[in-house]
């Protein structure tokens, strides 16, 4: 449960790490087959969209709290809680 939290929490983290994993192993496995890394690249395209949407939802949300006046810890110098 605590990595569906982890995954849910932070994706470009978790995207990020599994691009540079398949890059690696495209570069030093040369024997791949092209079209499995012109697929893979087309899937990575795809997963990136999707990390990209969720972020843009998690900022908007965040946004959507200060509209609401949650900002007034800002006003007196305290972070929020």
């Amino acid at each position: 449960m605590q990595l569906i939290r982890f995954a849910h929490t932070h994706p470009a983290r978790i995207y990020a790490v599994a691009v540079a994993a398949l890059a690696l192993v495209a570069h030093y496995i040369p024997e791949l087959p092209t079209a499995l890394i012109l697929g893979l690249a087309a899937a990575v395209l795809g997963i990136g969209e999707a990390v990209q949407r969720t972020e843009d939802q998690k900022t908007a949300t965040a946004g959507a709290g200060d509209q609401l006046g949650d900002n007034e810890h800002q006003e007196h110098g305290e972070l929020p809680a």
